[in-house]
């Protein structure tokens, strides 16, 4: 369910096993190994649980910011948690 009321998507395991997958190898085609630390700055669809289920594929670590919170915050998470990428 997203933000808004009536704001839904549906998918099937092997749908999002699917996606989970080829963004995996997104990351990795980056650079991104076991260990990394990933940080997610996305509002609530479907694509943060699928970037969240991809780090934990390929053992990266992920910190998520909620896309309401200022630039400030968000570089000062980048830079406690010391992350190699930023996905928005």
């Amino acid at each position: 369910e997203g933000n808004e009321p009536g704001d839904s998507a549906k998918i099937t395991y092997r749908e999002l096993l699917h996606k989970v997958c080829q963004f995996a190898n997104v990351l990795r085609s980056q650079g991104v190994k076991k260990g990394d630390r990933v940080s997610l700055y996305l509002p609530m669809i479907l694509e943060l649980v699928i970037a969240m289920l991809a780090c934990a594929r390929i053992g990266a670590l992920h910190s998520i910011v909620f896309a309401g919170f200022s630039a400030e915050s968000l570089c000062e998470r980048i830079l406690d948690c010391g992350c190699s990428l930023l996905i928005t």
